[in-house]
């Protein structure tokens, strides 16, 4: 262990973060010995939610924060396949909850679901862990080694693991409450809480190890994370109520050929993550499809559940421009930082954890501000919430531009600016993922609970490819990471998104009245 008296900045963090580490812990198993079955007035099953996707995401965001960085300087790809590679990853983890949220619905139940695909997880994530040749300088001998199959592999698992448990752990959410209790916004948010408490402590650590200690170090704590938040899960059953079983009864022969669908799943995705071209097809033909199935089954309801499904389908088409301009965190804007940011020391990756520190800091604040302002009849309606998450985020971009030139485009962009464009992008975040999620279990149809869960996140796909295509860009005609080049595009991404965010503020009125919350009924 190195010596406390020559820590730096970056050693200083990860120390703070695995105390903060220990502490959660702590607090978690104070409310697992609780008997009362609510814990600070909602259910205690949110908690062992909380506390299972926490650790999820520890290894998900965690492995994220060092991709870019390993595909760039271990595997030897130039920044824009690298950016490319990553979009295509991140947005066939946004894709597959559509296949794990369409057999849960019908007949695997969301609990199943989600251990089945905690388990692939974990696997994927400790596959992570295997290493190929090292010193190797020349990229085509660097990606001719076989071990890199290991690593798409890895990926595989990890995609198709987060399809089977993604979708469904926010569905066990929603099933814990009435669909009228006004605390549901506020247990989303609690529970988004979660997610970035593992995503900020999951960043520093594994990003920490990965790039001072080695790759494998990194991704092998991710690993352990993922079996820990399977554990929890596991024990946790009970005080779910038993509201995530299967619709109906299911033989254990059946059982296994949908988990069978799910390895076929991996193997598929396994040639899809090599051949990004192919993806942006599918998106399209996956999407179109999906489109049609929506209002098929659209035009099948009454006037109102069928009014609900096109504010669903309005809430859902603004994801992929959201998604597209913050997923720039993991690809384009860390190297960005690893290039031309005065990081004082601080490993790049750690950069990736401001995002999920925010989130922990804020969350409550919005819980609260959302519970306030719904009590006086004052909180904006979802498509209003939407309209300023697009606005925030393209702001964002604009001042971290206004900021790196007005040092000159010579100098190193100060680390203020990298801390300011996360802190509008994650108060964006906080006006439009919590509530989307939210809003998708609230207005969707019962028989189309996770199909549209997982419709929701289908359309964060396409955000995070438009991430990756966006992040190419920047690489220019060499592939090589432009600062002028990224600073243009970053400029420009701003500007649309404040225009497109306007026109959805005017249309907000008319979405809502689509909602028909007045008429909303528990089931």
């Amino acid at each position: 262990m190195k010596d406390m008296a020559l820590w730096n900045e970056g050693d200083w963090i990860a120390a703070i973060a695995a105390i903060a580490l220990f502490a959660f812990l702590v607090v978690g198993g104070v409310i697992a010995g609780r008997k009362s079955e609510e814990v600070i007035g909602h259910p205690r099953g949110l908690f062992v939610l909380f506390y299972a996707e926490m650790w999820e995401r520890f290894s998900y965001y965690g492995m994220r924060a060092l991709l870019i960085l390993y595909l760039t300087k271990f595997w030897l790809f130039n920044d824009a396949k690298g950016n490319l590679i990553y979009g295509a990853y991140t947005s066939l983890v946004y894709i597959t909850p559509v296949l794990g949220g369409y057999l849960a619905d019908r007949w695997l139940g969301q609990r199943k679901a989600v251990f089945f695909g905690g388990v692939l997880l974990a696997f994927g994530h400790l596959f992570m862990a295997y290493e190929g040749m090292q010193g190797v300088a020349d990229p085509l001998s660097k990606q001719g080694d076989p071990a890199i199959n290991v690593f798409w592999l890895a990926l595989a698992l990890i995609i198709v693991g987060s399809g089977f448990l993604k979708a469904n752990i926010s569905v066990i959410v929603g099933k814990l409450y009435r669909m009228t209790d006004v605390r549901r916004d506020a247990a989303y948010t609690i529970f988004y809480m979660g997610v970035n408490v593992g995503a900020a402590l999951g960043t520093i650590l594994v990003g920490y190890l990965g790039e001072t200690l080695g790759w494998s170090w990194g991704f092998g704590l991710a690993g352990i994370g993922m079996v820990l938040g399977l554990i929890i899960f596991v024990i946790g059953r009970p005080a779910l109520l038993e509201r995530a079983e299967p619709p109906k009864p299911l033989t254990r022969s059946g059982e296994f050929r949908l988990y069978g669908v799910g390895i076929a799943a991996v193997a598929v995705i396994w040639f899809l993550i090599q051949y990004q071209s192919v993806i942006q097809n599918l998106l399209i033909v996956t999407g179109v499809g999906m489109l049609g199935y929506t209002l098929y089954e659209a035009f099948k309801l009454p006037k109102e559940a069928r009014e609900r499904i096109f504010a669903i389908l309005f809430l859902i088409a603004l994801n992929p421009i959201f998604w597209g301009l913050f997923e720039q965190a993991g690809g384009s804007l860390s190297l960005y930082t690893d290039k031309y940011v005065d990081r004082g020391g601080v490993p790049t990756s750690l950069f990736q954890s401001i995002n999920p520190i925010y989130i922990v800091l804020l969350a409550p604040l919005f819980a609260g501000l959302w519970q306030w302002l719904g009590k006086r009849g004052l909180e904006p309606s979802a498509p209003a919430k939407f309209g300023l998450a697009l606005v925030q985020v393209g702001l964002s971009f604009l001042v971290f531009v206004w900021g790196a030139k007005a040092v000159g485009i010579e100098a190193m962009t100060p680390v203020l600016f990298v801390f300011l464009i996360y802190l509008l992008q994650t108060t964006g975040e906080l006006c439009l993922s919590p509530v989307g999620l939210s809003a998708m279990t609230r207005l969707a149809p019962l028989h189309l609970g996770s199909f549209i869960m997982g419709a929701w996140f289908y359309m964060t796909a396409v955000g995070n490819f438009v991430a990756g295509k966006i992040g190419e860009a920047t690489g220019g005609e060499s592939g090589e990471m432009s600062k002028e080049l990224t600073l243009a595009i970053y400029s420009k991404i701003g500007w649309i998104t404040l225009g497109v965010a306007a026109v959805v503020l005017l249309l907000s009125p008319f979405v809502k009245k689509w909602m028909h919350l007045g008429t909303l009924e528990d089931r």
